[in-house]
């Protein structure tokens, strides 16, 4: 395994790319240490302690710990991410964007233009919530206009950096460059979830039992990230056969091979989509005169992280963006198409619209068993971590009162121990791996597999 290692380095084009995705990384660590400046920062870092759940803690968790420490990159990129979203349902729902898109290079040069016009329209419209939110809670030293114009100029202006390291990470670097960025940040706040739980275990915080618990949750931990890597290596094959053909004296084609789709599709994405989703009526409710409303303010509350309304919504945005991103990604049509040009087939189907409704009926059925694995990853951890409030559904809330604790209110360990986090990481982890693993390849070199120097799929569908 060293061996294989190091020959990422021995590769020229291979070793620049990785060693300029950790500058650009350590470049984003930097900025997350950089204050905003104005903000009481002891009040701060008792704020998020007190509301570890709340709109701001949601936050807090993709930007890697920023928005804790108020600093230039507290936006994270939630602001492209939203912006993203937007214009691939704009795609979808309107024709002439699409057109846009269909264009080719040019046109995806343009929507990319417009995606950051868009993120910048929205970090300053949610640094202007953010800096609110922070007078209102009294961590500001001098409140008033300028502090929220500062701050909006100096978040808005971290947002832009930060998209255009994502990018240049993307472009010249190796993997996802935004997927990295939110990679970096949470496992950058991994010992500080480690430092939680060995305090827990010296203080006793549930009582005797506080070492077999954080042992148990330690095992689950491993056993959640075991599901991951099994799930994410999980694949449908569909069995290809050429035609064969005479191209002058010889025959050729009729090999067989097989078109792989993958369970989950869509990897963290949907989870990332509805988390910044939902991220926006949560700041919205921090609004005086939101909370003082007596028609908005419970609604805003039953929308607030572990209330039975917001889990149910989340998993809802999970299931809709799982299948909205395996309708970008897989284009049943395109690919029957394509068959048709290559003079391949699946045996038993015939080619054309009986090809493409093939494979759209089994991209419908496993899209449906990873959008319920996604549900499963977040769902569990969250309920058995901050717990779910169904004793604050309507109207029948008191039946639940009579649970046990830890399943109302969680067992309050860090936040980097949930499954959204875990999932970000082992997923972002994978693909990255997969990316230097086919550039290895490529160039003749063996990959991390132990056998054929390629990482398949374990298990069918």
């Amino acid at each position: 395994m060293i061996e294989k290692f190091l020959n990422i380095f021995r590769i020229p084009d291979l070793r620049k790319r990785v060693l300029f995705t950790l500058g650009i990384l350590a470049v984003y660590r930097l900025g997350a240490w950089i204050p905003t400046p104005g903000v009481n920062y002891r009040q701060l870092e008792l704020l998020f302690s007190s509301q570890g759940g709340s709109a701001l803690g949601l936050m807090d968790l993709f930007s890697g710990g920023t928005l804790r420490r108020m600093t230039i990159f507290a936006l994270g990129i939630m602001p492209y991410i939203t912006a993203s979203i937007i214009f691939q349902l704009l795609t979808v729902v309107y024709e002439p964007l699409a057109r846009i898109q269909k264009e080719g290079e040019l046109g995806r040069r343009k929507i990319t233009q417009w995606t950051r016009y868009v993120t910048v329209l929205l970090g300053a419209v949610q640094s202007i919530g953010i800096a609110t939110i922070l007078t209102k809670q009294g961590v500001v030293m001098n409140p008033g206009p300028g502090f929220i114009l500062m701050t909006m100029l100096t978040l808005t202006t971290g947002t832009a950096f930060i998209m255009w390291l994502g990018e240049q990470i993307t472009d010249r670097g190796i993997g996802n460059g935004m997927s990295l960025l939110i990679f970096s940040g949470i496992v950058a706040g991994l010992p500080r979830g480690i430092g939680d739980l060995v305090q827990k275990v010296q203080t006793d915080a549930w009582g005797p039992m506080t070492f077999l618990v954080v042992l148990a949750l330690v095992v689950g931990m491993a056993a959640v990230v075991a599901f991951i890597v099994f799930v994410e290596r999980s694949e449908r094959r569909i069995p290809i056969q050429s035609a064969r053909r005479i191209v002058g004296r010889r025959m050729m084609g009729g090999a067989s091979s097989h078109l792989p789709l993958k369970v989950n599709s869509g990897g963290v994405m949907p989870i990332i989509f509805a988390s910044s989703i939902l991220s926006a009526p949560l700041l919205f409710g921090q609004v005086e005169w939101v909370q003082n409303n007596r028609i908005l303010q419970p609604i805003m509350q039953a929308l607030a992280p572990g209330y039975p309304w917001y889990e149910l919504l989340n998993i809802l945005f999970i299931i809709f963006f799982a299948y909205f991103y395996v309708s970008i990604v897989m284009r049943p049509d395109d690919i029957a198409d394509n068959f048709r040009k290559s003079g391949s087939f699946i045996p038993g189907i015939r080619p054309g619209k009986r090809t493409s409704d093939f494979i759209n009926d089994i991209l419908t059925r496993i899209t449906l068993v990873g959008a319920i694995y996604l549900i499963m990853v977040q769902m569990i951890p969250t309920a058995l971590i901050s717990g779910i409030r169904f004793d604050k559904i309507w109207l029948v809330g008191r039946l639940f009162e009579n649970l046990p604790t830890v399943m109302i209110h969680g067992m309050n360990v860090n936040f980097y121990f949930g499954g959204t986090s875990l999932l970000i990481v082992v997923g972002v982890a994978m693909d990255t791996v997969n990316q230097i693993e086919s550039q290895l390849i490529m160039r003749h070199y063996d990959g991390f597999s132990p056998r054929s120097g390629r990482v398949r799929g374990r298990k069918t569908w």
